[in-house]
């Protein structure tokens, strides 16, 4: 029941006993017939209309402008569960969906739940198909609707109700859009009633106006009225730029002078692999320079407009790839990364730096013995095991950043560089072209080892989060088994904890007098005579990657993780190690056999 009808049962109570105690002074406050707002009047449907609920705002969670879910709400997004208690949680799931571009994306609702309707009244849902009858109800998305979300009402905002005798019998506080569209649907029930004027509005844009008169409020609403994007689709990512404005991304290009190609996807076809190792510097007179090892191209650059509406002009000889008129999508800055998204209908360029040069990184071990020689490709692993692919090329990286692959049919030219990694400190960029299968090889991976002998990659795809390896050594590949022996190593014999570090913090001593023990079940047990830890492991990827889970036995529940990197394996010593996303630390742990 609305929240203003027994107040008016009181005041109707009030009124006929105060009836014939009315005196002069009451006629001084008599509400100016021209101020009063009635009921279905124009002025009334257009505060309702401002007031109705917007249920826009959880479309990601929905799909329906006219009705929104009641917080909070458990989903389950692309198999991740998480609960959204605000609407800051409407980020969240978008953020989990943005981890990948070329993945099925869905969003799972925990059942019940309450949904609130257009006039805020409340029902309990119970299934999809519930749902799915009530936004059925709705119209589609970005057709006109009764919702006014292009001005708003600053609140609290009073109004004084009158009886039929022009008594002021009441004065009412309205607090926020619940409150206004349950005054408004009341009027009919009241002799007369007026707005305690001046009250302020608010636009899209964040401007105010201060409203005095009745027919000023109309007039203001009218006008802002279809002024701004209602945003009553289900594009969760259109809105990204609301606020973002051409000096922004000046700024960005100007704090991060080196920027790698993330994403590139033309008429469907996904070209960003033909660019990697391509660097490119947006300067602030508008010039473009991209270098690619020994390579330079030369460009332009302009940015004009404002929020979801700045175009961005790209022209560089040499890449057309790259040359349009493109749509600030998205400028995202995290600590470690900054994200420049353009769109063109369903063609996406998107920039990343992590605004550092070059220069910060130490590539030194890297760069000495990648440029020193002759490398094979031992291992490739890109879903499946693809390494006799590569068993006839024989690799040999220039110290100009030109690289050859030369197999029985010529030579391939190609290019490396070096750069922060995703998931580590150093990665290398690779790019033999776009031939088979050396196209496989053009990605900027991470670097998980490096010796004289052993270069080990590793690089999480974008679309769908897996992982792949690339191993050089200085030997051809001999047919072997590689890192697939690794299940029958661990389960001959028993292992210690040869030495366990956390980033910098050596924890090796909580594990001293431990042995582990492998069993082919899939089970493991630690025991120190006095104390046994039991858990499970398995070994994935081709032996590249494994898992470790003891639950909460302690000290071993700090080896639970379900993607080890596995870096080493011999038959008497296996290295592991866990790099968290982002650079945000490294762990690694040394197993010894007893």
């Amino acid at each position: 029941m609305k929240t203003l009808k027994p107040i008016l049962l009181l005041v109707l109570g009030v009124l006929f006993t105060m009836t014939s105690c009315r005196t002069e002074d009451d006629l001084a406050i008599d509400p100016p017939t021209e101020e009063t707002i009635k009921a279905n009047s124009t002025i009334a449907n257009l505060m309702a209309n401002v007031a109705i609920n917007d249920g826009s705002l959880d479309n990601i969670i929905d799909n329906a402008s006219c009705l929104s879910v009641q917080l909070p709400v458990t989903v389950t997004v692309n198999n991740i569960e998480i609960t959204i208690n605000d609407e800051d949680g409407y980020q969240d799931i978008e953020d989990i969906i943005d981890l990948f571009d070329d993945d099925i994306d869905s969003v799972v609702i925990s059942y019940p739940i309450t949904v609130i309707l257009t006039d805020y009244s409340t029902v309990v849902v119970n299934s999809d198909s519930e749902l799915a009858a009530l936004t059925a109800n709705c119209v589609g998305e970005n057709e006109d609707d009764d919702d006014i979300e292009c001005i708003d009402f600053q609140y609290p905002i009073t109004a004084s109700v009158f009886d039929e005798n022009n008594d002021l019998i009441n004065t009412i506080t309205i607090n926020n859009d619940n409150d206004m569209y349950d005054f408004i649907d009341d009027l009919d029930e009241f002799a007369a009633v007026t707005i305690n004027f001046p009250i302020t509005v608010i636009f899209a844009d964040g401007s105010t106006q201060t409203i005095n008169f009745i027919q000023e409020l109309e007039d203001a609403i009218e006008a802002a009225d279809d002024t701004c994007d209602e945003d009553d689709d289900n594009d969760f990512d259109d809105d990204d730029c609301d606020n973002c404005t051409t000096n922004d991304l000046e700024t960005v290009f100007a704090d991060c002078s080196e920027w790698t190609v993330d994403k590139l996807e033309r008429n469907d076809n996904d070209l960003e692999d033909n660019y990697v190792g391509y660097i490119f510097e947006f300067n602030s007179d508008g010039t473009i320079l991209v270098t690619q090892g020994s390579n330079t191209f030369n460009g332009t650059w302009e940015a004009s407009g404002s929020g979801n509406n700045i175009s961005v002009v790209i022209n560089i000889t040499g890449l057309p790839d790259f040359n349009d008129t493109w749509n600030l999508h998205e400028i995202e800055q995290d600590d470690d990364e900054v994200d420049v998204d353009l769109r063109l209908g369903d063609d996406r360029l998107r920039f990343e730096s992590d605004c550092q040069s070059g220069g910060n990184i130490d590539d030194t071990a890297l760069v000495n013995a990648l440029t020193s020689g002759d490398w094979y490709v031992t291992y490739f692993f890109d879903d499946t095991d693809e390494t006799a692919d590569f068993a006839d090329y024989v690799f040999n990286f220039a110290s100009d950043n030109t690289a050859t692959a030369t197999d029985m049919s010529g030579t391939t030219n190609g290019s490396w560089s070096t750069t922060s990694g995703d998931d580590t400190e150093l990665g290398l960029n690779l790019n033999f072209g776009t031939g088979i299968p050396l196209d496989e090889l053009a990605d900027d991976w991470d670097v998980l080892e490096v010796t004289n002998d052993i270069i080990r990659l590793k690089d999480v795809s974008g679309g769908d989060g897996s992982e792949d390896f690339l191993t050089f050594e200085r030997e051809p590949f001999d047919g072997g088994n590689g890192n697939n022996d690794l299940e029958a190593i661990l389960i001959d014999g028993l292992w210690i904890v040869a030495s366990y570090t956390e980033d910098a913090d050596d924890q090796t001593s909580d594990y001293a007098g431990y042995e582990l023990d492998f069993n082919m079940d899939g089970t493991v047990s630690a025991s120190n005579g006095s104390n046994t830890n039991n858990g499970t492991w398995s070994v994935f990827s081709s032996g590249n990657q494994m898992t470790l889970n003891f639950g909460t036995d302690m000290p071993f529940e700090e080896f639970n993780d379900d993607d080890w990197d596995v870096i080493s394996v011999t038959s008497t010593e296996v290295v592991i190690q866990d790099v968290s996303g982002g650079g945000g630390g490294t762990d690694t742990l040394k197993l010894q056999k007893l």
